[in-house]
């Protein structure tokens, strides 16, 4: 099980592991938000990847079966993020017929190695109730913070 950083050449498919993930996360999806979703995703991973976003995968033969996104963002310096860089982990998702393996944790291992490289001084993530263990086993802990997570959604 080799993990690899995905390349232009794979945009097709990291668009269809983005699809699988989001209709596992958020169930059926509007037929509208696929198609825009598939004619608008193309363009922001040939503007994006491996400049701020890196995708980490793992293949069987060319398919790719298991993945996760790392986007990297330079915010103004604070204690909280000393340096500035950070990053976000997206889209952690392995397809259900490989699943149990430890490619999930494999990809984390190979994330947190290139962040730790990329000095990026903090890594958030949202889990999952069945993705928490594995955050927890490869050293993300519970944002104790005092702030409250919260969204502004143009209606």
């Amino acid at each position: 099980m080799t993990v690899e950083k995905a390349g232009i050449s794979d945009i097709d498919a990291l668009t269809e592991m983005r699809l699988n993930y989001l209709q596992e996360d958020h169930g059926e999806l509007d037929e509208r938000d696929v198609t825009a979703i598939r004619t608008e995703l193309p363009s922001y991973y040939r503007d994006h990847l491996n400049n701020d976003l890196f995708v980490y995968v793992i293949r069987d033969g060319q398919q790719i079966v298991s993945c996760a996104f790392l986007l990297v963002v330079l915010k103004p310096m604070s204690p909280s993020f000393i340096n500035g860089r950070t990053g976000t982990v997206l889209n952690v998702y392995t397809c259900p017929q490989y699943r149990r393996r430890g490619y999930a944790k494999k990809i984390m291992e190979a994330l947190l190695a290139d962040a730790e490289k990329m000095q990026l001084s903090v890594i958030e993530l949202k889990a999952t109730e069945d993705g928490y263990p594995l955050y927890r086993s490869v050293g993300f802990a519970d944002d104790n913070s005092g702030y409250h997570l919260m969204k502004w959604k143009d209606q």
